[in-house]
């Protein structure tokens, strides 16, 4: 007879998610639940996670934080798991996590996890990756995320354990993968900037991508993960650059609205 636990939701928010789906459903096989929240897919994504017993909700989308939030409120079960579809859950870490569902006692309302990120087949022990963790393990009525367009995490009170075995993150496959998502946290996260008050100059876009290229290449020594940590390091750069050239973009508008009142 299996022993006694808490059950487990597990949330994924998707839109045309087909080459990263299914192994992430697969790797969460011993949840409980698992809801997958779509905003319009048009390839085999919603199909591809009814076939592994997924319960896929529609809804437009807002912004990723509003999304989870949203998704969240749709679970079943009080403990949720929340990934996304790049993301896996290894052996080690599927046992913890159902040995923590067993214990006995309070469980925390949030728990940290790391993440062992995947840059075109290697894992990135440095220039700042390996650092890494996110908020994913929760208490469904008490976690929400922050509205932000980037970098969303949840809002819990107090410090939170973290959970010993890191997720796997195959966050970048291949350039025609990830090109379209420079541009996209480039522009979500020159919005964020935007609604914070931040506004740039003609030269900021290059001192801020410098920057961060000196950052996690020397200072975080990516240089010690070969090739991957030049390549990775350049790409992040140029994430930087464009960010706040949209963000200069936006600071030209506003002081053309401004001139011609």
């Amino acid at each position: 007879m299996a022993e006694a636990r808490l059950p487990l939701s597990v949330l994924v928010t998707t839109k045309n998610e087909q080459e990263t789906i299914g192994a992430c459903l697969a790797s969460v096989a011993f949840a409980d639940e698992i809801v997958v929240v779509d905003s319009g897919s048009d390839d085999r994504t919603v199909e591809i996670a009814r076939s592994h017993g997924a319960r896929v909700l529609e809804h437009p989308y807002e912004s990723p934080a509003r999304q989870k939030n949203w998704g969240l409120a749709q679970c079943r079960h009080e403990r949720v798991l929340i990934l996304d579809a790049d993301e896996r859950v290894p052996e080690p870490l599927a046992d913890e996590i159902r040995a923590l569902l067993r214990a006995d006692g309070p469980l925390a309302d949030g728990y940290w996890i790391r993440r062992e990120n995947v840059f075109l087949g290697r894992v990135i022990r440095h220039g700042g990756w390996e650092s890494d963790r996110v908020i994913r393990l929760v208490h469904r009525d008490r976690a929400r995320y922050d509205d932000r367009m980037v970098h969303e995490e949840i809002a819990l009170d107090g410090p939170l354990p973290q959970l010993r075995h890191p997720l796997r993150h195959e966050t970048f496959r291949s350039f025609d993968q990830y090109w379209p998502k420079v541009d996209r946290y480039a522009r979500w996260g020159a919005q964020d900037a935007w609604q914070r008050g931040r506004r740039a100059g003609a030269l900021t876009p290059v001192a801020r991508g410098a920057a961060t290229f000196l950052k996690m290449y020397l200072l975080r020594r990516g240089f010690l993960d070969g090739g991957h940590g030049l390549v990775l390091a350049g790409f992040s750069a140029l994430t930087t650059f464009v960010k706040y050239a949209r963000l200069w973009e936006l600071t030209l508008a506003e002081r053309r609205r401004a001139a011609a009142r």
